[in-house]
Formats: C-alpha cells, structure tokens, sequence
C-alpha cells in the first residue's frame, strides 16, 4: 500500500483519518494474502479520500505565496518611500 505524505495527513480530517487507518490496514493485509487485485481497489479508495486534503494542503501553499507577495509588495513600497524622503 501507498502511504500519502505526512503534509496530506496531517490535514485529514479525523473520520478521514480514521477512514484511511482503517483502509490502510485492510489493504496491507490484503496484500499479505497475495489478493493484490483487491488491495488495488483499496488503494484506489485511498487516492479518492485523500483528495480533499490534498487541496487544503495546495490553498494552504497559495494562501503563504499571497502572504509572500503582500510582505514583499510592502517592503518595496516602504522603500520606495524612503527613497522619495530623501530627494
């Protein structure tokens, strides 16, 4: 079984999280007994639940790249500021 990432996971909500364990579990001992057919259709149920995580974890990276641009932004125009005090 493919684990998603600790990021991923750390978003999950806690009935996604217990959901994924419990999925997790089933799959590795799926995998155990050789059903790798099966297992497959675990994972696949997997990628499905981890998919909302997985765009909190991509708004959570936007959301810092605007605060990035907006920090930078200011520090630009506190310097252009200056520069205009001392013509």
């Amino acid at each position: 079984m493919r684990h998603c990432s600790v990021q991923v996971r750390g978003l999950l909500t806690r009935d996604e999280l217990d959901r994924y364990n419990g999925l997790i579990e089933a799959g590795s001992y799926l995998e155990g007994q050789g059903r790798h057919d099966l297992a497959y259709t675990i994972q696949k149920e997997i990628d499905l639940l981890i998919l909302p995580a997985i765009e909190r974890l991509k708004e959570k990276s936007r959301t810092r790249d605007r605060e990035t641009a907006d920090y930078l932004k200011s520090l630009q125009d506190s310097g252009d500021d200056e520069e205009s005090s001392e013509a």
